[in-house]
């Protein structure tokens, strides 16, 4: 039975959690998640974690942080005056806003904080600092 291999395009079914359980995500109910192998599409442990899986393996990954999205980092939360703010945004906790930067990329943040001078912006990923627990079934190696 052949086993995925860097190069290889895979199909995966699986389901990500939080260490207290709860669901971030999940290919269950919908197609597969495609990729290739070495890519790096996919967060360093969720491709090591398929790395050697054969058709119809199942196996539970746990990914630390580093291996995820990182640790949160600081320099990536910025304080902005609420003046700066356009006037057609009301911001508000837990809302996604696009910031775009000064090449013209646009970056999403999530709003962390809001007082009459400021709102503060998060730019790291939403998992950033969390380590993460997959269920991984691998459907096919293309």
């Amino acid at each position: 039975m052949s086993q995925a291999k860097q190069g290889d395009t895979v199909k995966v079914h699986y389901t990500g959690k939080l260490n207290d359980g709860s669901v971030f995500d999940s290919s269950v109910n919908r197609e597969p998640l495609q990729f290739t192998l070495g890519a790096g599409n996919m967060i360093p442990g969720f491709e090591k974690a398929v790395e050697g899986m054969g058709v119809g393996d199942k196996k539970t990954a746990e990914i630390a942080s580093e291996q995820a999205y990182g640790e949160k980092r600081e320099d990536m939360i910025i304080s902005v005056p609420r003046e700066n703010v356009p006037g057609d945004i009301s911001p508000e906790v837990g809302q996604q806003l696009a910031v775009q930067q000064q090449g013209g990329q646009q970056v999403p943040v999530t709003v962390t904080e809001v007082t009459e001078e400021k709102v503060v912006l998060d730019a790291n990923h939403p998992l950033a600092g969390k380590d993460l627990v997959f269920e991984i079934e691998l459907v096919e190696i293309a």
